[in-house]
């Protein structure tokens, strides 16, 4: 096995300094505002919201995205929340433009955090390696685009856990970034959807129906597209099967 360089410990501790910054955050940011970033404070809210949007409709839009950036890159909660904001306030489109656009750039922020801190060292130390590690790293190196597609539409992989993986296998960012903004945009455009009816739910004092994801006429249509993904892998495998 070869030797990997060990960074010094006191720039190895400055490398780490922006992952540790966004766990602190994320740490304080669960126990401080999961009680404010809810659908019941959007519920209690949503008159002064429209209201802003209505007279600053621009201003209000980038105070959003800006928003949404800080809860995604810091790993706070209530995405969820800010993704049927988006539908509230712009409706299905551009509302889903602007979630993606948010939740790619927080994705970004975790995703360089990650490969600064720890990514590159941990992604030689992988390349370099010997046996059944070193063939999942070349697994995930030949077929990138598609493991990271399927990460993205596969609703059981975590969101933040989708961004630190493809730190620490030594993706590229502007692979990276096209993969996120286009692989969450079907789960997120189903989502803004829900939220652009939430006038409705408000007025009979219900709460918005989340699970609609897994209804058929929404999961099948995902479920197709990570097929579609997950094909180049298949193809690639039957090939070398058949060498």
């Amino acid at each position: 096995m070869t030797d990997i360089p060990q960074a010094p410990p006191r720039r190895a501790s400055l490398r780490l300094l922006p992952l540790v910054v966004i766990l602190s955050v994320a740490a304080i940011g669960y126990f401080t505002l999961r009680d404010y970033l809810t659908f019941e404070a959007l519920r209690d809210n949503r008159e002064t919201l429209l209201a802003f949007r209505d007279s600053h409709y621009l201003w209000t839009v980038l105070g959003f995205i800006a928003a949404y950036i800080a809860i995604v890159g810091f790993s706070l909660p209530g995405a969820t929340v800010a993704t049927l904001t988006g539908g509230f306030l712009f409706a299905t489109f551009p509302g889903a433009l602007f979630n993606v656009t948010g939740a790619t750039i927080g994705a970004i922020i975790i995703f360089l955090a990650a490969k600064w801190g720890l990514g590159d060292r941990l992604a030689a130390r992988l390349e370099a390696s010997d046996g059944a590690v070193h063939k999942l790293k070349q697994g995930i190196d030949e077929n990138q685009w598609s493991v990271l597609f399927l990460m993205r539409l596969v609703p059981a992989v975590p969101f933040f856990v989708a961004n630190i993986i493809p730190a620490f296998v030594g993706v590229g960012l502007a692979r990276f970034a096209i993969t996120t903004f286009f692989g969450i945009m079907p789960g997120a455009v189903v989502y803004t959807s829900v939220g652009a009816g939430l006038g409705s739910v408000f007025e009979r004092g219900e709460t918005p129906d989340l699970s609609i994801i897994f209804e058929p006429q929404i999961l099948w249509p995902l479920l197709a597209l990570s097929a579609l993904a997950a094909l180049p892998i298949v193809i690639k495998a039957l090939r070398r099967k058949g060498a």
